[in-house]
């Protein structure tokens, strides 16, 4: 087994007054060269943008991005036609493929709103760009991890094109459960929202984040009510 730990105060940092963001792994003008990535997961962002304001339209390609809002509204708009808002509880998938631009705002002028970015290095490159939302009411199980996104578009979740799999936890404090990978080339990173989890041993507070490799399964415990995130993707690519 071997393993990495990100404590939240180790993230890179930029407050734009606008936007306030932390960096899991080097992005923009935060750059460390042990930081670089956890396998084919490249970017892992914690925003915070202020009322009205966002991401004026700005071009991606190559790469698959995922958008989790943990409060209020985010307005999406894009070059494919799309304009929608996700919301918490939702997640929303980009794939940019041979290109698109696109734009992200606040929808509310008397609110923040709070998301993390995600970024996933392909295993396709030039693919048809693609854009998918869903809310994950119905997915929810307490106490129990489920599965938010995967590379097969049948499954549960939306889906990406990369062998990943990402599932969350909202569990009670106490409550524990085992997590089993999904191929032996894949790490899975671990990224608290809220409370506090033992992983294999390890605790982890709030935007704590923790990478794990070389296993076959990933024991959870919950030391306080908790909620988080595991990112599972192949460490080589």
């Amino acid at each position: 087994m071997k393993t990495i730990l990100h404590k939240a105060d180790s993230r890179g940092h930029a407050d734009h007054g606008w936007l306030n963001s932390y960096h899991s792994f080097s992005f923009a003008n935060y750059f460390d060269p042990n930081r670089m990535n956890f396998g084919a997961l490249r970017v892992l962002n914690d925003d915070t943008v202020a009322a009205g304001r966002g991401f004026g339209r700005h071009p991606h390609s190559n790469m698959e991005i995922i958008s989790i809002p943990l409060q209020g509204d985010l307005k999406h708009m894009d070059i494919m036609g799309n304009s929608t808002v996700i919301r918490e509880g939702d997640i929303q998938v980009m794939s940019a493929g041979t290109g698109v631009e696109h734009s992200e705002f606040n929808n509310n002028m008397d609110s923040l709103v709070k998301f993390l970015q995600i970024w996933i290095i392909p295993n396709k490159e030039n693919v048809q760009p693609r854009y998918d939302q869903i809310s994950l009411s119905d997915l929810k199980v307490k106490n129990k991890l489920y599965q938010v996104l995967s590379p097969n578009p049948e499954d549960q979740g939306v889906w990406i094109h990369q062998n990943a799999w990402f599932h969350m936890g909202d569990f009670d404090k106490g409550q524990s459960e085992t997590y089993a990978l999904k191929s032996e080339e894949n790490g899975a990173y671990i990224f608290v929202l809220e409370g506090e989890v033992s992983v294999e041993g390890t605790t982890l507070n709030a935007r704590d984040g923790f990478g794990i490799w070389d296993v076959d399964s990933i024991t959870f415990q919950a030391l306080n009510d908790a909620k988080f995130l595991i990112m599972e993707v192949p460490m080589e690519f």
